[in-house]
């Protein structure tokens, strides 16, 4: 479409003339796909429909009441904090690492920023090599490679690895591509699937990238919210060359809080320097209240250990539940071992869906919404074949402070779900319903 000529802007008379202006690797961007799906969500809910929100992953959690409190406490803070971040949350974070993980960190090799989001992008855009990205995958990181003009390696996945990494077909790749940088990112429990990996898997991994020098950014953003509280960190089997990725918006449920975290190992401090030196002409410093708040976060407390208990034990009982009802409905989907992600495959359905005229995974999303008021997404925003047929579902619609509380004083059964996790288990039910009308 032609637009009206800017007589302050001679050369700029169309919509291809701007177009020309953009840089061909932002050109093929549109926005993020979990934030796009939101958006939509909220556009019908505004017209009166009943939207079952299954698309983006907020955490239902309240923030946690000590790191409210600390936040209060700290609402005065107005000074610019150092780049890398506060110095009394840097330490509070190596602490927290060693303490719960098993790995040690110095404080100077913790950089804090707006958001782990915003931490990766700038470790990509300062880091010179391939990323290699086993797929499905969260749908930023490619974006963010390509935005920094980073080569993307995808690895495929096989649901007889409950669609994680195979060491295997990580070897296999070194081999293939011969000797060269390399950041392999690893995110578990993940988004999309809920998977993760076994101490004895990640060794194997751990060993792949030591023979062939690949960096790990283990994306950990969810290992609070293991089912069983037993995650176990890469950092602990390839501390040399794992760089780990945490922050407050799952396991402490402040995502529009935007504090992220990236831990380096002595052995890349140059990188973690390179990227406060591009911090320092982007961003140039993280909220002051917020870091300070985080500090009680990362230091933790009995009360907040009795918040991650309630979180988990919610969690164990709400997504392997929802996972047996899809299976129900004829659907596979690999057993939940953590955070709030269900990625259910309709190959079983294939059949069907092509009598009713669907052959990819959006055309399936989008008669959810239209159909069923279900909004999700498909698989092929985390890396997959539209023609793979799967969905990604983040069951995180429900109340989640009043049902903490509730939690604590009557039994966690399936009428628990039914009766404090309504939404999340109508739209089970609901999509549910719409696979056997197939």
């Amino acid at each position: 479409m032609t637009s009206r000529h800017d007589p302050t802007s001679p050369g700029v008379s169309t919509d291809d003339d701007v177009e020309a202006l953009i840089d061909p690797r932002v050109r093929p961007l549109s926005v993020s796909a979990t934030l796009a799906a939101r958006a939509r969500a909220e556009t019908l809910a505004s017209e009166g429909r009943t939207i079952y929100r299954l698309g983006l992953g907020q955490s239902p959690f309240p923030v946690p009441a000590p790191i409210v409190e600390s936040l209060r406490r700290n609402a005065h803070e107005r000074d610019y904090l150092p780049v890398r971040g506060l110095p009394a949350l840097r330490r509070a974070v190596a602490r927290y690492h060693e303490r719960r993980f098993g790995f040690a960190r110095s404080a100077d090799d913790v950089v804090i920023g707006p958001g782990s989001k915003e931490l990766m992008f700038l470790l990509q855009l300062c880091y010179s090599g391939d990323i290699v990205i086993p797929t499905p995958a969260w749908v930023s990181y490619a974006p963010q490679a390509r935005l920094a003009g980073r080569s993307v390696r995808f690895v495929p996945t096989s649901e007889d690895d409950d669609l994680m990494l195979s060491p295997r077909t990580l070897d296999d790749l070194c081999r293939r591509d011969g000797p060269r940088a390399r950041i392999l990112v690893l995110n578990y429990p993940g988004n999309p699937v809920g998977a993760t990996f076994s101490r004895d898997a990640l060794a194997e991994i751990a060993a792949v990238c030591r023979r062939h020098g690949v960096i790990v950014l283990s994306d950990e953003i969810y290992g609070e919210l293991h089912l069983a509280g037993e995650h176990v960190s890469i950092g602990t089997l390839y501390e040399e060359g794992t760089i780990v990725s945490t922050g407050l918006s799952k396991w402490c449920g402040a995502g529009g809080w935007r504090l992220g975290v990236l831990s380096f190992p002595a052995r890349l401090r140059r990188l973690g320097d390179a990227l406060a030196a591009a911090a320092s002409e982007t961003y140039s410093t993280t909220s002051a209240p917020i870091q300070h708040a985080a500090v009680a976060a990362f230091e933790g407390s009995p009360e907040l250990g009795v918040y991650l208990a309630d979180a988990r034990r919610l969690l164990a009982l709400l997504m392997p539940w929802s996972a047996a009802q899809l299976r129900w409905a004829g659907l596979r989907v690999t057993e939940p071992c953590g955070a709030f992600y269900l990625f259910p495959s309709f190959e079983p359905l294939r059949a069907e869906l092509l009598r009713a005229g669907i052959c990819t995974d959006r055309q399936i999303a989008d008669r959810l919404l239209e159909q069923a008021g279900i909004s999700c997404l498909p698989g092929s925003d985390f890396g997959m074949s539209p023609d793979s047929l799967y969905l990604r579902l983040a069951l995180v619609d429900f109340d989640g402070a009043s049902v903490m509380r509730a939690a604590r004083e009557v039994a966690l059964d399936e009428s628990f779900v039914h009766e404090r996790m309504e939404p999340v288990a109508r739209a089970i039910g609901a999509l549910c319903a719409w696979c056997r009308a197939l």
